[in-house]
């Protein structure tokens, strides 16, 4: 697995990072950027951020004694925001990135008649799209996986539609986004999150945020994605509620509602906002989780990042903002 998008194969090590005196530490990773936030009036659902693992079984990080820099990208905000990068090893040799989840959409058409791109926004996962201008027709979702790399750090957005005005589902890890109904005033679902057991717990990890229904007649927006939203990452066996954010209920047979927040530290993107002219919800920010033997010496700082044991002696530790390395 590369170490970021324009460098091949290889491992902090082999870039004589030499530093300290322990010896070095090679990392199994789970590194998630923050994901975008939904679209506002009517639009897309924010796409999560990219998703990049070695666990299990993938080529692990291999990092020299030294004091390194961990920045946890954060969710996107104010309205049409990306997420930002997370980025491991920052400004050392061998930095190792996962990209921003990109924006929801907003509305084809803004409070003053102005046409807007209601296409979604690129990025580790795409943007879902929002409804457009006539003539009626699909308004496509952001690319996920973008910029490039392998394994795919994440999924499209689903495509947004006119006549019901609706939007898309942002793309998640495990997922793309679903498109809006055509003919039917329902918003697109966000895409899955990805299952990840790296710290004991199996969570989904970066799903997409729903798209809102517009209408008329009555309206219903899309769910998040399974994959981190209600303010904490959701266990593997709950469906409803722990994905990017959900989009309420908008249009004009509804109250109208603002996008759902993602979780926090879950990389989901955030839920689109509703009929007229509310703004999407918050993407959530992301995380850096880091598991090496019981025999690795390393240390995490400031004290809001945490090493824990599991029961099989690896020990994990957990970065939900941004801070610092130590082996």
């Amino acid at each position: 697995m590369p170490l970021n998008s324009t460098r091949g194969a290889a491992s902090a090590k082999a870039f004589g990072l030499t530093a300290g005196k322990n010896p070095p530490v090679s990392f199994d990773y789970l590194i998630i950027a923050g994901g975008g936030q939904g679209g506002s009036h009517d639009s897309g659902g924010g796409g999560a951020g990219g998703y990049r693992t070695s666990f299990p079984g993938g080529t692990k990080l291999t990092v020299d004694a030294g004091n390194y820099t961990v920045t946890i990208g954060a969710g996107g905000s104010p309205a049409g925001a990306k997420g930002n990068d997370t980025i491991f090893l920052d400004g050392s040799p061998g930095s190792f990135t996962s990209n921003a989840g990109g924006a929801g959409a907003p509305s084809g058409v803004s409070s003053s008649d102005a046409p807007l791109d209601p296409s979604g926004i690129p990025g580790g996962s795409g943007g879902g799209g929002g409804h457009g201008t006539p003539p009626p027709g699909a308004i496509n979702g952001g690319l996920g996986n973008r910029p490039p790399v392998s394994p795919s750090q994440g999924n499209n957005g689903g495509k947004g539609s006119f006549s019901p005005w609706n939007g898309g589902g942002g793309g998640g890890a495990g997922g793309v986004g679903v498109d809006a109904t055509v003919g039917g005033s329902v918003g697109g679902n966000g895409g899955a999150g990805a299952q990840n057991n790296i710290d004991g717990n199996n969570y989904y990890w970066a799903g997409g945020g729903g798209g809102s229904g517009g209408g008329p007649p009555a309206t219903q927006s899309g769910n998040g994605g399974i994959g981190g939203g209600g303010g904490a990452s959701g266990p593997a066996s709950a469906v409803k509620g722990t994905g990017g954010g959900n989009a309420l209920n908008s249009g004009q047979t509804a109250p109208p509602s603002i996008g759902g927040d993602a979780g926090a530290n879950t990389g989901s993107g955030g839920g689109a906002g509703g009929s007229p002219n509310q703004t999407g919800g918050n993407g959530g920010a992301g995380i850096i989780l880091l598991r090496a033997p019981s025999t690795a010496k390393f240390s995490v700082s400031p004290a809001t990042n945490t090493i824990s044991t599991l029961p099989s002696g690896d020990k994990v530790a957990k970065f939900t903002v941004t801070g610092s390395l130590q082996i």
